[in-house]
C-alpha cells in the first residue's frame, strides 16, 4: 500500500471513530442521560442498599480533608497529559523503528550496487 493511501485509511479511521462519538453522545442526550462519576452512582446505591452505612472506612492520608475542584481539575488534566505523553512516545518509537529499519535496508541496497 502506498504511503498517500495510508493517509486516506487513517483520515476515514478518525471520522468514523468521531462519527461514532458523536452518535453515541447524541442517543445519550437524547434519553435524558447525565455524565457522572462512578464514585457518586457507587455511593447513592449503597446509601439504598445499606441504612446502617456509616460513611467511608478510610479517610485517606490527610483525613477528612478534601481536595478544591481546580485541584482536581488540574490533576486529571496532568494525568491525560501523561498518558498522551507516553502514548505519543510509543508511537513515535514505533515510527521511528519503521524508518530506521527502511534506512537500513536503502543503505544495505545501495552498498550491494556498488560493489
Amino acid at each position: 500500500m502506498e504511503k498517500k493511501n495510508h493517509k486516506y485509511v487513517y483520515i476515514a479511521g478518525f471520522g468514523i471513530i468521531a462519527l461514532l462519538v458523536l452518535c453515541t453522545l447524541a442517543i445519550g442526550a437524547n434519553n435524558g442521560s447525565e455524565f457522572g462519576g462512578s464514585d457518586d452512582q457507587g455511593g447513592s446505591v449503597i446509601e439504598e442498599v445499606s441504612d446502617s452505612f456509616d460513611g467511608p472506612w478510610w479517610n485517606g492520608i490527610y483525613g477528612d480533608y478534601e481536595i478544591p475542584g481546580e485541584t482536581e481539575s488540574m490533576l486529571f488534566a496532568l494525568q491525560a497529559a501523561i498518558g498522551a505523553i507516553i502514548i505519543g512516545f510509543f508511537i513515535g518509537y514505533v515510527y521511528r523503528g519503521k524508518r530506521d529499519e527502511k534506512i537500513n535496508l536503502k543503505s544495505e541496497k545501495e552498498d550491494k550496487v556498488k560493489e
